[in-house]
């Protein structure tokens, strides 16, 4: 009854019908002081709301500490890779024998920044009879062996075709 009593002395506005309980000590006002007026408050509040989410912006955005974290989670991303490259390798075989062996690093940069070159060597060296794997630690499954093993397959298939 008190709440609808304050609502109707307010004219339905809630928060003054709010402060008109906290004046007649109704209702506990909250600890820190308070404003009196519903233009004030919302004012106050729109404002504190605006303040803190600048704050927030300009901490993440302008402070750079985004950015270096980003940079930071990305070198360690590259750094990792290049360590996995470097404990495995790129085999070419001549039948059984080995005939060159170099870090997945290596294969990983001449397919960056020479990718024309690197690529129908590699096409070319199965016509030719090379066979390619990739040996070391990261590299127990065959699946990726098998897929260059049958790729070496079809080169010999299609040599054949072609030479009957």
């Amino acid at each position: 009854m008190q709440s609808k009593a304050a609502l109707d002395a307010a004219n339905g506005d809630l928060l003054e019908a709010i402060i008109y309980l906290e004046k007649q000590g109704k209702v506990i006002a909250p600890t820190g002081g308070g404003y009196y007026s519903s233009e004030k408050a919302i004012d106050a509040s729109a404002v504190a709301y605006k303040e803190n989410c600048w704050e927030k912006q300009t901490k993440n955005c302008h402070s750079g500490k985004g950015f270096i974290s980003l940079m930071k989670k990305i070198g360690e991303f590259c750094l990792k890779m290049i360590r996995k490259g470097n404990k495995n390798s790129f085999e070419v075989l001549k039948g059984e024998e080995i005939k060159g062996s170099f870090p997945v690093t290596i294969l990983a940069l001449l397919l960056i920044f020479a990718f024309w070159v690197t690529i129908p060597l590699i096409i070319i060296g199965l016509f030719f009879g090379l066979r390619y794997r990739f040996n070391g630690p990261d590299f127990r499954s065959n699946t990726v062996n098998d897929a260059m093993n049958s790729a070496a397959d079809a080169a010999e298939n299609l040599k054949k075709s072609i030479n009957i």
